[in-house]
Formats: structure tokens, C-alpha cells, sequence
């Protein structure tokens, strides 16, 4: 049975009523029982007509940073996961690496960091479970390729046909996409529509990463079987029993995550594009912040605190992430860019109207704060990418007066959450740091804002630009108000005619950054969900002062 056949998806997410957290496919004759699901709640008997185990989701990887990857998958049921890599696509030069077993305390799923691999290459892997029941009997292989960061020194491995490739002393070109937002507004997966199909675009480019900005998704937002459109036409989902209410148990988060994996178009992109993930407030409830108490009577666990815990833990479950330290990062890649990966979430103080003058709050925490101004001081790469899953100059409001984002909306000095962008801009223009960008999702539209002191309220900054994408796929939204603290200019907007605008519409987006290795340069196109590009511009390489 081909382990990406819809009905075996379908079976995998449904069967039991415990949805995909439980891991099972329905029961068979003679078929051995799985173990109980993390809930404690027995899971339904594992079936398949050879009695290997299945690959339930597919196959994904991670970046981890120079000669390093991590991948994932998820299994039917109790087993050994086994990932052989090598730079051939037949394998036949592949080492082969043990990984963990894959049982109910983590889903099913499970991942293995690989190191020590060739950096600036792209690689094959294939992945397969032994069963621990059944010594010997292996699943069906499933297989992916990913490439990996490059080292700060230049060109490691062969291009492959990688446009500008060469040798010497040219050092990689690197290519990467972003978006954010993923099955938001009651908008899941419809076949009568094309899936998900953004994510076929942006496979068809080729990138060399992904960077998906936060709201995963959508933990807070069920899904109804169908929706009437404005034109009249039907918008029918795919509905798993997690998406139909808000998440609040560790298996309804779960599911949020599984629930993505049914799209095959995301399946095929996962498996070719490893990702760096952020996570921002749908993959908890909207605009969270930690210790609030709901109000929201959808919710029975009112306390914030308990289902961000549930979602982080399924976060790392379903997505192929290092699991090791905090979710803020720096990733280098080769000479050309360094990613800063904020997290925007777990240290926010509680939204309100963002005046105060209190410099120990905000949203990134001292700690990460005074992290992010080190890494950016010490970084030689020519461009440093700050990926910041909230956006700076956008007015981002949270009703009654408060404010969910940084900036707070009068656009005089800087106040409240401003306070520490505008330590951080300070920092790195003293410090003479060059080269710095800010790539975000959230608002669902895409757009481009350069910011300059010369139309600001604060001067002690360097000119750069913020790009904005998305939704990959949900509701589209906006435009924002621009907030002048920073003197934001909105230089590109694309937003949809009205607000939660569905996907068959067409403004579903993501951005492309290709950096080229002889001159240096940053471009970017902003792209809608079939890859044209809408916007472009090229950024030369800064002169380092």
C-alpha cells in the first residue's frame, strides 16, 4: 500500500475518535495492539496486510546549522527509527543512523539530529521503523533530500546545477523562502480548491530553506465540513475530530499539527525543504500572553500557562526542530546570512496600551534581548536576517486599547515594546553593524517598508528594510497602520479586498530571498500562491564601516 494513499491518511487521523494523536489505523484481523496513547486512552489496534509498521505523515527535515540536520517521521505504531543519508539519491554511500523509539509518550513520532555531514551539499535520506514488537520486520521506506547550511569559509560541495554555482574562492549562493499562517480563519484543506498549493510553489523553486514565521496553526480556529463563499460557490474541508473544536487537551494539539501533514502538497515540500520554525500565538490561542486567564467561553482550561505547555510539547513532537534550548536561535549560513529566530511569545509582557516606560518589559525579554544585540554585534556574515514573527512598525491592536505588537500606535518616541527595538537598532548602529533585515508574517498580506531615521522619531539607527508575507494559507487580512517611531515607509502592499478573505481568492503569499555569492546582493520577490512574482528589489552589498 503506497504509506501517502488519502484513505490511509484519512484512517490515520480518524480512527478510534482519538484523531491522529492516537496513531493508529483501524484494526484488523490478527493484528497486534499498539501501545496506549499519551492521553492514556488505549489507542485503536494497528493493521496493516503485512503487519510492518506505517509511515503515517511523511518525512521532514530540520536545519540545525553547518553539517547538520535534523529529520522526522511518525509511525503506526511501537518502533526503532532508522535514517540513512548519503549524496547519492540511490543511497548506496549512506551511513546509517539508529535513532530513537518511537512510542505513545511522544505520538509516535520521533527525530534524529544528524552530524558531522558535509556542509553546502544536497543530500538524500531514506527512513524506515523496525518494529520493537517484531524484530526484523521494517516498514516500507520513505525518502527526502535536504541541504545543508554551508560552513562561514565558502563553497564545501558541489552546486548541482545551483544557479552561480562555482569554485575557487566564490562562496554559495543561498535561496529561501518564508510565509506564516497555516490553515487559519476556518480555511483547511479542500481538494475541490487545489489543497494547500502554495507550498508546490514554493517547492518548485527550489529553496534551500524554509523559514516559516509562526501560526503554524490554527489551535484556536475549528474547522466547519463547509463554508459558503461570497460568489456562492462551496468550500468544503477536510475535517479531522481535533479541528473541530479549540485545542485544549496535548491530543487536540496534536492533532493541529497532524492535521497540516494531511496536505499533499505540504507532504512533498517537507520532504525537499528542511525549515526553521517559530511559533507565535494561533498554536496557542490568539494574541496570548503568558500567565493570562481566559475569558473566551470556548475554553474549559482557561489557564494560558497550561495550554502554551501542551503546545510547545507538541510543537517539538510534529515539527523537525532541535529540541535543545530555547526556541531563539541564531543559524549561520556560510558567509552570507545569519537567521536571528526570535521568539516573540514565551517572554511578552500582557497586551495593554504599550506607554509604559518600564525598560525591563516587552516582548523578547532581557535575556534574549541582550542575546540578540551580542550575536548581531559579533556576526560577520554580510547580511543578518531578523526573523521576527511580530512586525516592528505595524499597528497590531488587541481591542479595548491594547496592543498585540511592537509598535503602539502614536508613533512619537519610543514607548513600551519600542523601547527594546529601539535598544537593539541603537546597539547595532554604535556597534556598526550592516546588512540587517527583518523578514514577518502575522498580518496575513505581503508588503515591503523601509525604514529610515531620516523620517523618524528616533535617529540613533541605521536605514533598513521589514518584509512582510502571507498568509501561506488562511484568511487574508489588512493593510495595517504603519506606526512612525522608525519611520516606516510602506514602499509594496498587496491586501484583499475585505477582511478573511478565503484562499480561493488568490491572496495567499510568500517571500523569496536569493543571495547572490559573487556580488553579495539580497534580492527579494514577494510572491503570491503560484510563484509571480508581485514585487522585487535588490539590496547591494553594505559597505562595512
Amino acid at each position: 500500500m503506497n504509506p501517502f494513499d488519502r484513505r490511509t491518511l484519512l484512517r490515520a487521523g480518524l480512527a478510534g475518535g482519538a484523531g491522529i494523536a492516537g496513531g493508529a489505523l483501524l484494526g484488523g484481523a490478527g493484528a497486534a495492539a499498539s501501545e496506549p496513547a499519551a492521553s492514556g486512552r488505549p489507542a485503536a489496534p494497528a493493521w496493516h496486510p503485512t503487519g510492518r509498521p506505517v509511515l503515517t505523515h511523511g518525512v521532514q527535515s530540520g536545519v540545525a546549522g553547518p553539517g547538520e540536520a535534523v529529520v522526522w517521521t511518525r509511525a503506526d505504531r511501537v518502533g526503532r527509527l532508522i535514517v540513512e543519508v548519503g549524496r547519492r539519491p540511490d543511497l548506496r554511500d549512506a551511513r546509517r543512523v539508529r535513532g530513537p523509539v518511537l512510542d505513545g509518550r511522544s505520538d509516535y513520532t520521533g527525530k534524529v539530529r544528524l552530524r558531522g555531514l558535509p556542509a553546502g551539499e544536497r543530500l538524500h535520506y531514506r527512513v524506515r521503523v523496525e518494529s520493537l514488537h517484531r524484530p526484523g520486520l521494517i516498514s516500507e521506506p520513505l525518502t527526502g533530500s535536504l541541504r545543508t547550511a554551508p560552513r562561514a569559509g565558502g563553497h564545501h560541495g558541489p552546486h548541482q546545477g545551483r544557479p552561480g554555482g562555482g569554485t575557487g574562492g566564490r562562496v554559495d549562493d543561498v535561496r529561501f523562502v518564508w510565509t506564516g499562517d497555516i490553515a487559519g480563519q476556518g480555511w483547511g484543506i479542500s481538494e475541490d480548491f487545489g489543497g494547500m498549493r502554495i507550498f508546490d510553489a514554493m517547492r518548485r523553486g527550489r529553496p534551500d530553506f524554509f523559514l516559516c514565521s509562526g501560526d503554524t496553526v490554527y489551535a484556536d480556529n475549528p474547522l466547519t465540513e463547509t463554508v459558503t463563499l461570497p460568489d456562492g460557490r462551496v468550500w468544503r474541508n477536510l475535517v479531522t475530530p481535533e479541528k473541530t473544536k479549540v485545542a485544549e487537551t496535548l491530543t487536540e494539539f496534536r492533532g493541529q499539527f497532524a492535521y497540516n501533514l494531511l496536505d499533499a502538497h505540504l507532504r512533498a515540500f517537507a520532504a525537499e525543504v528542511p525549515q526553521l520554525n517559530q511559533w507565535d500565538d494561533h498554536e496557542v490561542t490568539n494574541n496570548w500572553y503568558p500567565g493570562e486567564i481566559l475569558t473566551d467561553p470556548r475554553y474549559t482550561e482557561t489557564r494560558v500557562d497550561v495550554l502554551a505547555a501542551r503546545s510547545r510539547q507538541a510543537f517539538h513532537e510534529w515539527l523537525p526542530t532541535p529540541d535543545d534550548g530555547p526556541l531563539y536561535r541564531v543559524v549561520r549560513y556560510g558567509p552570507l546570512l545569519d537567521v536571528f529566530v526570535l521568539d516573540m511569545r514565551t517572554y511578552k509582557d500582557a497586551n495593554d496600551g504599550n506607554t509604559y516606560a518600564d525598560p525591563h518589559r516587552g516582548l523578547l525579554g532581557t535575556q534574549q534581548r541582550q542575546w540578540l544585540i551580542r550575536e548581531l554585534t559579533r556576526s560577520t556574515a554580510t547580511w543578518k536576517v531578523i526573523a521576527n514573527d511580530l512586525p516592528l512598525g505595524l499597528i497590531v491592536p488587541d481591542g479595548g486599547g491594547a496592543q498585540e505588537g511592537v509598535a503602539q500606535g502614536d508613533g512619537g518616541a519610543p514607548a513600551g515594546r519600542e523601547l527594546e527595538f529601539a535598544e537593539i537598532l541603537g546597539a547595532a548602529h554604535r556597534a556598526g553593524v550592516t546588512g540587517i533585515v527583518f523578514l514577518t508574517a502575522d498580518v496575513h498580506y505581503t508588503a515591503a517598508h523601509h525604514y529610515d531615521p531620516a523620517r523618524a522619531a528616533v535617529a540613533d539607527f541605521t536605514p533598513f528594510w521589514e518584509f512582510v508575507s502571507g498568509p501561506a494559507h488562511a484568511g487574508a487580512f489588512g493593510p495595517n497602520t504603519l506606526d512612525g517611531t522608525f519611520g516606516p515607509e510602506a514602499v509594496f502592499v498587496n491586501a484583499p479586498p475585505r477582511a478573511n478573505t478565503s484562499p480561493a481568492e488568490g491572496f495567499q503569499h510568500y517571500g523569496e530571498v536569493f543571495v547572490d555569492g559573487g556580488s553579495r546582493a539580497f534580492t527579494v520577490h514577494l510572491r503570491d500562491r503560484d510563484g509571480r512574482s508581485l514585487w522585487s528589489t535588490t539590496l547591494p552589498a553594505p559597505r562595512t564601516r
